[in-house]
């Protein structure tokens, strides 16, 4: 692997002596701020976008467990990299590391098709500088595993998931159900023409919940405007009151 690594505390907007619990928090909130789905399937956006997200990603991945921590923490010694030692605070945008470029997409990904982009924590913990497809499906994966780990326990955490079971409670259904007809119609096997409404919401809710999925396996299935109807509301609630990042 050449090249220096990616300012992840920056990425995440903590200092490089941040907790295990404030990465985790930052985590939250910055994959909330750039997840691809909280623009439309169809936005110019939406490919910069999920860079950003993928970078979060890597960010998180690297930075929460100690192992990898300390082998990044020395990658950065090596190549001269200056301490992050205020969130946020630095001269160049930490989204625009040279290595991570939109143009070069990594293997297995399109970039402007909202694939995967390069990265640099992906190719030195996992030694893959080229490996295919396979590679970028074990990292989307991965990603897919981060961010479902900690959109459940956000959602625990404003009672629209079930502890121990993650399963969707009735708060959940109440708000997407109240969101649109499009969502009723989803959750009753796509019937079209439903009636919005959170009473609704709950009632037909309940017939989907009823074959067990998690509250992100629900959210997955979910029409794209709903996800982003979704993913807005939970970012202003954790966005108001996530301390300690």
């Amino acid at each position: 692997m050449s090249g220096p690594p990616p300012n992840y505390y920056a990425i995440l907007e903590v200092s490089d002596t941040a907790t295990t619990e404030q990465i985790r928090n930052a985590y939250k909130k910055a994959a909330l701020k750039t997840h691809p789905d909280r623009v439309a399937s169809e936005s110019p956006d939406r490919a910069e976008r999920t860079r950003k997200f993928q970078l979060v990603n890597d960010a998180y991945y690297t930075l929460s467990d100690p192992t990898r921590r300390r082998d990044y923490d020395a990658q950065r010694k090596l190549f001269g990299g200056a301490p992050s030692t205020e969130p946020g605070r630095s001269s160049d945008d930490p989204f625009g590391d040279p290595d991570e470029e939109i143009p070069g997409a990594f293997p297995g990904g399109a970039a402007g098709a909202g694939g995967s982009f390069p990265s640099w924590a992906w190719n030195f913990f996992k030694n893959q500088s080229g490996g295919g497809a396979a590679d970028a499906e074990d990292r989307q994966r991965t990603e897919d595993a981060q961010f479902e780990d900690v959109f459940e326990e956000m959602m625990r955490d404003e009672g629209m998931a079930e502890d121990g079971s993650n399963r969707p409670t009735s708060r959940f259904w109440s708000m997407i159900g109240g969101a649109s007809g499009g969502a009723l119609g989803f959750i009753v096997a796509n019937v079209p023409g439903a009636v919005a409404g959170a009473v609704a919401g709950n009632r037909l809710g309940a017939v989907r919940d009823a074959k067990g999925k998690s509250v992100y396996s629900v959210f997955q299935e979910l029409p794209q405007g709903d996800r982003a109807r979704l993913l807005s509301q939970l970012a202003a609630r954790v966005f108001s009151h996530a301390v300690g990042v």
